[in-house]
């Protein structure tokens, strides 16, 4: 098994280099300057694609103070209702063209997760060349159906979801056309305790459902998305911010641009790692095979005298008799005179 996916002609999966995802989220805080910087940063950090999130406060919720609708979970963002956080975090529509531009003039994909069926329309108009299904959408079938139908690769994110869940969001999006399907393994804790990520699910989800799994990181650092490139990750998505000390609703599990470009170096570092399974010598280890133990005469012995554990013994380097041999030649007399430090050989044993 090998399940393979692509986007726009880059091929994602076993074989081929990690597919690193920055996403956008809220970190420009509203700010076109600092959207504009945020988007060139990502780009300049080794970032494969740019993502944003397609919504508006009004597409997304309700404005309602209903208890419903208030966020009183445990999160960063207690104590606002469901509208109010959309309406500070939302990427205005309008700002969409220039990312696209700025993303393709540098070589980079870019791409959205929509929230609703307008977003859907609106994105296509951009051609982009894949969907984001967000882990609290990947129970919206409606959605996943619309995005489906454009024939676009579609990647889901697993967080809060069950098997039974995300079997069930791959089969609506099969039945609806989809064709490239990815999953990634997500933690919908923000920011969420690396404890809590259980990263072997990666290939357990590759196996079940035989499509390429990534990850969706909300883990504070970079340690988490490097560890699952490890154990087979083949997409990493993770926020990028200017600084993580300008408040914000995602600033605090974001990565500023030098932390993300070091993510992007040692996710390289870690893919030449991961190999293959390979148990030949390897051309730097050539180097140092000679230097492995061996038998040696350690004191001098004369001719006819007995070798034994005083005179002989296993050391470093390895141009002597194998170790193997020690018993063999222990007891037995000297065929001549062995000078102290020299290899020993079956011509010296008589």
């Amino acid at each position: 098994m090998n399940p393979q996916f692509s986007i726009a002609g880059r091929p994602i999966g076993a074989g081929h280099p990690t597919y690193v995802i920055a996403e956008i989220s809220a970190n420009h805080h509203q700010s076109p300057d600092k959207f504009e910087r945020l988007v060139k940063a990502a780009i300049a950090a080794g970032a494969d694609a740019i993502k944003l999130q397609t919504y508006t406060a009004d597409t997304i919720t309700l404005d309602s103070d209903n208890p419903d609708f208030r966020i009183s979970s445990g999160t960063l963002w207690d104590g606002t209702t469901l509208h109010k956080l959309y309406r500070t975090a939302f990427t205005p529509w309008e700002w969409h063209a220039d990312a696209a531009r700025w993303s393709t003039e540098a070589g980079r994909h870019f791409f959205s997760s929509p929230f609703d069926h307008t977003a859907v329309d609106f994105l296509e108009q951009f051609d982009v060349p894949a969907y984001k299904i967000a882990s609290f959408e990947l129970v919206d079938l409606p959605l996943i159906r619309r995005c489906a139908a454009t024939g676009k690769p579609l990647i889901l994110s697993t967080g809060m979801a069950s098997l039974a869940e995300i079997d069930e969001a791959v089969a609506t999006a099969r039945a609806a056309g989809a064709t490239q399907l990815a999953l990634l393994k997500t933690n919908s804790g923000y920011p969420a305790p690396p404890s809590e990520m259980n990263l072997r699910t990666i290939a357990h989800l590759s196996a079940a459902f035989d499509l390429p799994v990534g990850l969706s990181d909300h883990t504070l650092g970079y340690a988490v998305p490097v560890a699952a490139v490890a154990l087979g990750a083949c997409i990493v998505e993770k926020h990028i911010c200017l600084d993580r000390n300008d408040p914000g609703p995602d600033s605090a599990f974001s990565l500023e641009p030098a932390e993300f470009a070091a993510m992007v170096d040692a996710i390289r570092i870690a893919e030449q790692a991961v190999g293959t399974v390979s148990y030949a010598v390897t051309p730097k280890q050539a180097t140092s095979r000679p230097y492995r133990r061996s038998l040696y005469v350690v004191a001098d012995v004369a001719a006819g005298e007995l070798l034994t554990e005083a005179n002989v013994r296993s050391i470093r380097p390895g141009f002597g008799l194998h170790t193997r041999h020690l018993e063999q030649v222990l007891g037995r007399p000297a065929a001549c005179a062995i000078p102290r430090g020299t290899a020993l050989r079956w011509e010296h044993v008589g």
